[in-house]
């Protein structure tokens, strides 16, 4: 298969590209490099019997439309985003560039080259709003009213989605993902509070904690996304699936844990909350089990492990 994964340098996507270029696939990557990072693709780049390209290419620019065209992918791997719900709130016009015009943008490059399928990466973290407590894990039937910028953005691409299958024949799979974590994610960002709380951790530095630690979010693992990609290239069309573990895990219970495996013993530091953080998020991933045939694998200490081991090799 030719794949072209946009976010490739990232942290998710970079994880995908080399689970792709394992399995023989040939690879295109388009990324920018605003948040992605050539080092997590050292893999990719230093072995020569890997048919891998990359192409610094913002989707906001409509080049990307020729360069899909040009290298008429199979199927389209959809993940370069601006990622932050406070950007959004901050800068709505900033993450409608990148999320509805990069994403048509790649639609586009998509019809153009003839592309079988678009697998997509929504977020199942916003696409739901605020669900009542008793709809947790939120399954796909729920209503989307997103209550922030990044939301809208995402449910908007997911309604493209359809009406390029309805008007082009192009497949295509949603995945709805709940709070991805793992190595390469970034540990300075707004962004993973496992990785925020792991590079803490190895510092010796205290880590905070907003509010009274009580909200909760859905922890799921990236080689466990990773695998939902990777069944979505056939399987799953026209279907929007969540992919998360259906549990739910509150701040404090997720620092406990790390601070456990880290063998820190260290309280972490209460600041106060942050306006717009919605105070519980599950999804239910049992249509993704039907249609994908997938389950996430990894458990929650195993996986924060795996996050501190990569942030102590690293230095």
């Amino acid at each position: 298969m030719r794949a072209v994964v946009t976010g490739g340098a990232g942290f998710i996507g970079s994880t995908l590209v080399d689970r792709l270029l394992a399995e023989g696939h040939e690879v295109d990557v388009v990324d920018d490099l605003s948040t992605g990072s050539l080092a997590n693709l050292a893999d990719a780049r230093s072995n020569p019997e890997h048919a891998f390209k990359l192409h610094r290419v913002d989707i906001r620019d409509a080049s990307v439309v020729e360069l899909i065209e040009r290298r008429r992918p199979e199927v389209v791997f959809h993940l370069a985003a601006q990622i932050d719900v406070r950007t959004s709130v901050a800068d709505p016009v900033l993450d409608a560039m990148v999320n509805v015009i990069g994403s048509l943008h790649v639609l586009e490059g998509a019809r153009r080259a003839g592309t079988r399928k678009v697998v997509f990466a929504s977020s199942g973290g916003t696409i739901y709003g605020e669900p009542d407590g008793d709809a947790l894990p939120v399954k796909e039937s729920y209503p989307q009213h997103p209550i922030s910028p990044y939301g809208v953005a995402k449910k908007v691409v997911g309604d493209y989605l359809f009406a390029y299958r309805e008007l082009h024949q192009i497949e295509y799979t949603a995945l709805a993902l709940a709070n991805v974590y793992g190595p390469r994610q970034d540990p300075h960002g707004e962004a993973g509070v496992v990785a925020i709380f792991a590079g803490r951790l190895l510092a010796g530095e205290p880590c905070t904690i907003f509010g009274d630690g009580e909200q909760t979010r859905d922890y799921v693992y990236v080689d466990d996304v990773v695998d939902a990609f990777v069944r979505a290239a056939d399987k799953g069309s026209g279907l929007l699936l969540n992919i998360g573990t259906g549990v739910e895990t509150s701040v404090n219970d997720l620092y406990a844990t790390m601070a456990r495996v880290a063998q820190v013993d260290q309280p972490a530091v209460l600041a106060p909350a942050r306006g717009g953080e919605v105070p519980r998020s599950a999804l239910d991933a049992g249509r993704a089990g039907i249609h994908l045939g997938w389950r996430p694998w990894t458990e929650l200490a195993v996986g924060s492990a795996a996050v501190l081991d990569h942030f102590r090799a690293k230095g």
